[in-house]
């Protein structure tokens, strides 16, 4: 591992080395890339270091053991070979799964849109329930959440929420999200107490950058409508919303939630960007999802992922047969625990593929 490692860290230097060089700092998409991976392989360099102090520790306690002249120091010694021994099959693993090659989308912002399935009013409420739970675990990630798009429901909640998240390896933590969401629960306009099964499907897009798709502006229709929904005046009777076709494609991408018309044209855009890249991205997923068998990230956005059921208090992933009794908080952000098990799978199929290279 040592050796690995060591090789890890020659390229670590040499990325340290082209970061300040002044054409690498001119080439934007050369220096976002080199910079995403310095941060990559100085989280790998971090762990380096402590794997090189127990490995040492173990060698340095060998021999005070070994001398036995001193038994007092002999024991200290036993103690923390013991310690050194419990920690480093830990750190083994953990830096098997940091040398497995990482998606490159995974650092990416994202934009998330969530569409109410069947169910009507319901589903339209529990559209509004996801957003709300997206956007409060956001929160807790420290993560920036803005609206750009929605389409009210007629009793509360969402036909359609478009809204991008920014920080730190947004779309490799959420991109588990995508597929059909499905709620069991008695609805707020049900008289007789039934039971009723909504859904809501949600898509995940890796937020591209004006690099990674160039878009020809003569095949872009543009077209300006006034904001509907709360905003006030301003935004109500100006021409300030934003609808964007891409000729080619007929994708449509609007935003409507800035008073400007330049801010809502930049969103519209930056929205109509990620789609055209996710289109590419979900051939790549289909494809690597038939090679590995996998339903973690298969790209497929009719797929049924997860049932929440409220009169058990339960959520189930069906992907990996996870069922958690804990609907409030989850419901309320807390999806932490359920995206930490989805990446252990994902992170398993990508170890037995590489299984070779350690």
């Amino acid at each position: 591992m040592i050796e690995k490692l060591n090789i890890v860290k020659q390229r670590f230097d040499e990325v340290n080395d082209l970061i300040i060089q002044p054409d690498i700092i001119s080439d934007q998409k050369r220096y976002v890339e080199l910079n995403k991976e310095y941060k990559d392989l100085k989280a790998l360099m971090d762990v380096r270091e402590t794997y090189i102090e127990l490995s040492e520790n173990i060698k340095e306690s060998e021999e005070i053991i070994a001398d036995g002249s001193d038994p007092e120091m002999s024991e200290m010694a036993k103690l923390q070979m013991e310690e050194a021994k419990t920690e480093l099959p830990k750190l083994d693993e953990k830096i098997r799964i940091m040398l497995v090659p990482k998606d490159p989308e995974d650092s990416k912002n994202v934009v998330m849109e969530i569409r109410a399935g069947a169910g009507g009013d319901e589903a339209s409420i529990f559209a509004g329930d996801l957003y709300k739970m997206y956007n409060k675990y956001a929160d807790s990630r420290g993560w920036k959440a803005n609206i750009v798009d929605y389409n009210e429901g007629t009793n509360g909640g969402f036909k359609e929420m478009i809204f991008e998240i920014s920080g730190e390896d947004v779309y490799g933590t959420l991109k588990f999200e995508a597929g059909v969401h499905r709620v069991q629960r008695v609805p707020q306009t049900e008289t007789q107490g039934r039971v009723h099964t909504s859904a809501a499907t949600v898509m995940v897009l890796p937020e591209a950058e004006e690099f990674d798709v160039e878009i020809n502006p003569k095949e872009v229709r543009v077209d300006f409508f006034c904001s509907s929904g709360p905003g006030g005046q301003s935004v109500n009777t100006t021409y300030s919303a934003v609808r964007l076709t891409h000729i080619p494609t007929g994708l449509v991408a609007q935003c409507q939630d800035q008073k400007s018309q330049h801010k809502n044209k930049e969103k519209a855009f930056r929205v109509l960007r990620s789609r055209l890249y996710e289109m590419e991205l979900a051939k790549k997923l289909a494809a690597d999802s038939a090679k590995r068998n996998s339903m973690v990230s298969s790209g497929d956005r009719s797929a049924k992922i997860r049932t929440y059921n409220y009169s058990q208090g339960r959520v189930t992933d069906h992907r990996i047969n996870l069922t958690l009794y804990d609907l409030s908080n989850i419901i309320n952000g807390d999806i932490q625990k359920i995206i930490d098990e989805l990446q252990l799978v994902e992170n398993t199929e990508k170890l037995k593929e590489n299984s070779d290279a350690f």
